[in-house]
């Protein structure tokens, strides 16, 4: 009966060096493969009546220290967070160019403004010269185009943030299945008494996903099962699955509302992770550029056309047509006096009259006055636009006098924009009138001489610079901005705002690189310490490896030796019958 005890324990021992070899083995294998922890086989001894009968492997088991494992959660939200911040604050940095002397300056919307202060002061040096009234209309153009596609550019990285965060939402929701499949899986394992080593690795990657998306706190129960939740304490999984819902906008404007990340209904604030960055930068991050450029192109707009409301084209032009919307109901709240020159082709007068706009109460009364106006007409048309025009073909109008309107004191021409220059309300469609690209001539560079009444005398001339100056004046002068996007306000001209919003977004990507390089760091060092924790040495593993291998031989030692014990046994009993 020793003999057969023997055998037993030799063949325990065997069965117990032979998983320790194959879980060893495992373990070298996975060494390099992502989120694997090293697995070990636990052994025990088998004791029948207080005397040792053989061995067993009770189970297989990982070490992971949770502590540990939710400060890298913690650290892989903070990174996925700063990686996606870095990511687009880079693409707007791109899109805004530079302020340096690299190539890239030539094309940031600082340069462009600079540009046209350049051609403004060519233009004010000879404002008869035809060439140098096109080039400053074609600089205003880039300028206005490079606006309009620069809001147009934000617009489409918001676009695809909304975007980013869709396709994320999908792929956390699939996570979240995940970690609720294994589970079930872990529990049913642990009930019949076998490992879920494996699972609970493959249950923790599916975790990193989650919490490189959001914030997540998590828990695992007796039973294995782990709950996961939001850092502000939605629950994501737990006795089933809490998906995220979300919807992306189909476009993306300036004005697009969009939709909240929800969870059962609820929005939840995402905390960190993937998901928050593309919040942040589709919500407050891009909307503070986009605001910051369209306060450049209002101030644009309000102060170039404000000079050229001062001036008329040369020749004067047969009709006016403001781009001001009103209604003849609209209170005019004028005073001062306007003066209309109705004038041939030279500039010399064909007649003249002058109204005190404080006499008409509306601007139907304005309308009904400039019809009484001999060789003119006016209405207002289909689009609510104030139109003035001379009822002979050869002939112009022109606008002079005191007169203003309202309480911000603006002149009649700037009130229903007559003459403008520049169209639009914002960055987003600032435009230069389409009158002026087709024939520069019409920019109103002349002054008429409200003294000059006389039939046949020159009340306007070419080659004056008082509008062409005043151009170069109010590009180059200080002006107060309000506070906008993450600008504070300021004085500054207006090459000099565009430089800060160009300087705001080199700003942010400096920062977001920053923010990353310390996220990483911190993530790359308690990846280290996991990986030591938990990770495979493969040198202790190898030198396990050819311990079992040691103890299987001699474990099969003892079993043929036992076997050859029990067969000389039986040559004797066999012998003795």
């Amino acid at each position: 009966m020793v003999i057969s005890v023997a055998s037993r324990i030799a063949y325990s021992g065997l069965t117990a060096a032979q998983v320790k070899i194959n879980v060893t083995a495992a373990n070298i294998a996975n060494a390099d493969t992502e989120g694997y922890s090293v697995k070990t086989a636990t052994q025990s001894s088998l004791v029948a009546e207080g005397v040792a009968v053989g061995v067993s492997v009770t189970g297989v088991s990982s070490k992971v220290d949770r502590i540990l494992l939710r400060a890298l959660m913690t650290a892989t939200s903070e990174l996925g967070a700063t990686e996606t911040t870095a990511d687009y604050a880079d693409r707007l940095q791109s899109l805004m160019g530079s302020l340096s002397s690299d190539d890239d300056a030539g094309s940031s919307i600082a340069a462009a403004v600079t540009s046209l202060e350049s051609a403004a002061s060519a233009l004010a040096t000879d404002p008869s010269d035809a060439t140098a009234a096109a080039e400053f209309v074609l600089a205003a153009d880039a300028m206005a185009t490079q606006l309009r596609s620069l809001s147009a550019s934000v617009q489409s990285l918001r676009g695809d943030a909304d975007a980013d965060i869709a396709a994320t939402v999908s792929e956390t929701n699939d996570a979240l299945h995940t970690i609720d499949d294994l589970n079930v899986a872990i529990v049913a394992a642990r009930a019949r008494g076998e490992s879920s080593a494996d699972l609970e690795d493959k249950r923790n990657a599916a975790l990193a996903t989650v919490a490189g998306a959001l914030g997540v706190t998590f828990t695992v129960a007796d039973t294995g099962a782990m709950t996961v939740a939001t850092t502000g304490g939605q629950t994501l999984v737990g006795a089933g699955v809490h998906e995220l819902s979300f919807s992306a906008a189909a476009a993306m404007t300036a004005d697009t509302v969009t939709d909240a990340i929800t969870v059962d209904g609820r929005p939840i604030d995402p905390g960190s992770g993937t998901l928050a960055a593309l919040v942040t930068m589709r919500d407050e991050t891009l909307p503070a550029t986009q605001d910051a450029l369209d306060a450049l192109a209002v101030a644009l707009i309000d102060t170039l056309n404000a000079v050229t409301a001062t001036g008329t084209a040369v020749p004067a032009p047969a009709s006016l047509t403001g781009t001001a919307t009103v209604a003849a109901t609209d209170a005019l709240g004028g005073s001062g006096t306007l003066h209309l020159a109705v004038l041939d082709a030279d500039g010399a007068v064909v007649g003249t009259s002058d109204l005190d706009l404080a006499a008409y109460a509306t601007v139907g009364d304005l309308v009904d006055a400039l019809n009484g106006i001999g060789g003119l007409s006016a209405s207002i048309d289909a689009d609510g636009h104030l139109a003035i025009a001379t009822t002979a073909s050869d002939t112009g109008v022109a606008l002079g006098g005191d007169a203003v309107v309202g309480s911000d004191a603006a002149s009649v021409a700037a009130t229903f924009g007559f003459n403008d220059l520049l169209t639009g309300t914002g960055a987003a469609d600032i435009a230069v009138r389409a009158a002026l690209l087709e024939d520069a001539g019409g920019l109103a560079l002349g002054s008429v001489d409200d003294s000059a009444t006389t039939a046949g005398a020159t009340a306007l001339a070419s080659g004056s610079q008082t509008v062409a100056q005043a151009l170069t004046e109010a590009l180059g002068a200080s002006r107060d901005f309000s506070a906008a996007g993450r600008l504070s306000a300021r004085s500054t001209d207006l090459a000099g705002y565009a430089a800060a919003i160009v300087s705001d977004a080199a700003a942010v990507a400096a920062r977001a690189d920053t923010a990353l390089t310390t996220a990483e760091t911190v993530e790359s060092n308690l990846s280290a310490s996991m990986s030591s924790s938990t990770g495979v040495n493969v040198d202790e593993e190898t030198a396990r490896l050819s311990q079992y291998q040691n103890l299987y031989s001699a474990a099969a030692s003892v079993m043929e030796v036992a076997n050859e014990m029990f067969s000389t046994l039986l040559d004797m009993v066999s012998s003795a019958t």
